[in-house]
């Protein structure tokens, strides 16, 4: 029997946010936030989070630094019935990583401190952990600097082992879009991009010949499109779910993630492409309704209400 539904490698840190600034950032000023939400951050913790949040059996391994942000960070992880027992806790100097969100109107800011995101490597796996479950995912595959060169093996021990294997690159801070990337890509089932990602990828500035050439890569390509839904395609397979209508946006940080849990979510559970994609928007849908990319999952009856209302 397996121990998970899912497990995960990958960051662990928090989300600094700060709302209400102005669009330019005049040096030697001192400029007032409306408000700001430490909360949750990571791609891969935050689809941890909400696979969790939405009932999967999830282990998650990682590295934080010996401080109080990376006590925060896996406590939240642990309250939302993460299993947490591999997360390393490293001795020294090095600090527990911060992203710092500035939303403005139309765009935002994302300035990052790696701290311990690239501290993770193949020494901090236990293998037998990560294998012990239906399906593996893994999640900002350019900040995973100290396991990147591991991840095709990785990856193909953990195929061997009769997992499958889903892949959200989110976006390279160098622009790159490199990294032995090529040789990860066959190793997938399923990948996750949003349209600006798929692109990239590719290496195409149009998304229809990018989804082309990345259906020849992987089996299934589902791209996400902001207010446009998101589109799955499985060779000449395709299906496209329309995003919700909300009153508002409130905060799309971890949108994405969201959706990828929401996804998951079903597709461990064997349901087909359609009913994936209404989880993934439903989910993507919820994450936005309030500040942070799992703020909205935290909170069971206001979750619950949601889905019953917009399902």
């Amino acid at each position: 029997m397996n121990s998970f539904d899912v497990t995960i490698a990958g960051e662990l840190n928090l989300d600094l946010i700060l709302y209400g600034l102005p669009e330019v950032l005049p040096p030697e000023r001192e400029l007032l936030a409306s408000k700001m939400m430490l909360t949750l951050g990571s791609s891969s913790a935050i689809v941890a989070h909400n696979l969790a949040s939405l009932g999967c059996k999830v282990g998650f391994s990682s590295c934080v630094g010996s401080d109080s942000f990376g006590v925060i960070a896996t406590d939240r992880l642990r309250e939302a019935g993460v299993d947490v027992s591999t997360v390393h806790c490293l001795g020294g100097d090095v600090k527990t990583g911060l992203t710092v969100i500035l939303p403005r109107e139309k765009w935002r800011n994302i300035l990052t401190c790696p701290g311990t995101i690239f501290a993770l490597k193949p020494e901090h796996l236990d293998m037998e952990y990560l294998a012990s479950s239906r399906h593996f995912h893994l999640s900002s595959y350019f900040l995973q600097r100290g396991l990147q060169a591991h991840v095709p093996e990785l990856l193909r021990e953990l195929k061997s082992k009769g997992l499958t294997i889903s892949m959200d690159t989110n976006d390279d801070p160098d622009d790159l879009w490199e990294s032995g990337l090529q040789k990860v890509l066959p190793l997938v089932d399923i990948l996750l991009p949003n349209e600006r990602e798929a692109m990239k990828i590719s290496r195409c500035d149009n998304l229809e010949t990018a989804i082309a050439r990345l259906t020849e890569m992987v089996p299934l390509v589902v791209v996400k499109l902001g207010a446009q839904g998101a589109v799955a395609c499985r060779g000449a397979e395709r299906h496209h779910s329309a995003a919700l209508n909300l009153d508002a946006v409130v905060d799309p940080v971890g949108a994405g993630d969201s959706f990828d849990a929401g996804f998951l979510s079903e597709y461990v559970r064997g349901a087909d492409l359609a009913a994936c994609l209404r989880k993934g928007n439903l989910a993507g849908a919820l994450s936005v309704s309030r500040p942070g990319g799992t703020e909205a999952f935290r909170d069971s009856a206001y979750r619950e209400r949601f889905f019953r209302e917009k399902a």
